[in-house]
C-alpha cells in the first residue's frame, strides 16, 4: 500500500508543481528512491518523510496535501480508471457511499496484491453517514476525505466532510449529504473505451 501512497504523492507533485520541486522533496526526505513502484512495499516512515518534506516544501499542513492528494486522485482526467472503478458503485452518491464496503474487492479484482483500508459505512438517515477506515499511514483519512471530495463533485452531490478525532487506531468520517442533485456530476457510461 505504500508503494501506491508513494507513487501517487510523486505523480501529484510532479504534475502540480514540477519535477523540481519532487526532487527537492526526495532530499529532503533523504529518500534512496526518487521513484516509486506502487506495487512494492516501502518502509511507512519513509511515506510519513515523503509528507513531511511536501508539506515544508509547499508551506502547507500535512491534512492539506494529503487531502488534495485524495482529490487529485479521482479528478485528474489521466486517472479516469480509479473514478471508474469508483462510479462502478451506483448512479447516486448515496449509492456509491453504500458501495465503500466492497471497494477492497473490487480493487483486488484488477489488482490481487492490493491491500486498501478496511471500510465500514454506518447511515444515520437523513443523509448523515459515518466512515470508518482502518489507516495504513498517519493522515490516511485525509486522503480518504479529498476522494470523497472529488466523488461528491463526480455525482454533481453536496456534501460536507468532517474527519473526527481517530476511535481506537480507526480514522472516522462523518458526511452530511446535502443535496445530491445540487449541480451536474460528470458524464459516466458503464460502456466508455469500449467497441
Amino acid at each position: 500500500m505504500y508503494g501506491l501512497i508513494n507513487r501517487a504523492l510523486e505523480n501529484f507533485l510532479k504534475e502540480r508543481h514540477g519535477a523540481a520541486l519532487w526532487q527537492r522533496v526526495v532530499q529532503r526526505a533523504q529518500s534512496p528512491f526518487d521513484g516509486f513502484e506502487p506495487l512494492l512495499t516501502y518502509d511507512p516512515a519513509l511515506t510519513d518523510a515523503l509528507v513531511s518534506a511536501a508539506s515544508d516544501l509547499l508551506g502547507q499542513t500535512r491534512e492539506t496535501v494529503l487531502e488534495d492528494l485524495g482529490t487529485e486522485l479521482v479528478s485528474h482526467r489521466d486517472r479516469d480508471g480509479l473514478r471508474r472503478l469508483l462510479r462502478f458503485g451506483g448512479v447516486s452518491f448515496r449509492d456509491f457511499l453504500h458501495s465503500l464496503e466492497e471497494l477492497p474487492d473490487r480493487a483486488r479484482l484488477a489488482l490481487p496484491y492490493l491491500e486498501l483500508p478496511a471500510l465500514t459505512l454506518q447511515d444515520h438517515g437523513a443523509g448523515r453517514f459515518t466512515l470508518k477506515a482502518l489507516p495504513y499511514v498517519a493522515g490516511a483519512g485525509y486522503i480518504l476525505m479529498g476522494l470523497l471530495r472529488a466523488m461528491a463533485d463526480d455525482y454533481g452531490a453536496l456534501v460536507v466532510l468532517e474527519l473526527a478525532p481517530p476511535l481506537a487506531g480507526v480514522d472516522v468520517i462523518q458526511i452530511f449529504v446535502l443535496d445530491e442533485a445540487f449541480a451536474e456530476g460528470r458524464p459516466f457510461d458503464l460502456a466508455a473505451g469500449t467497441v
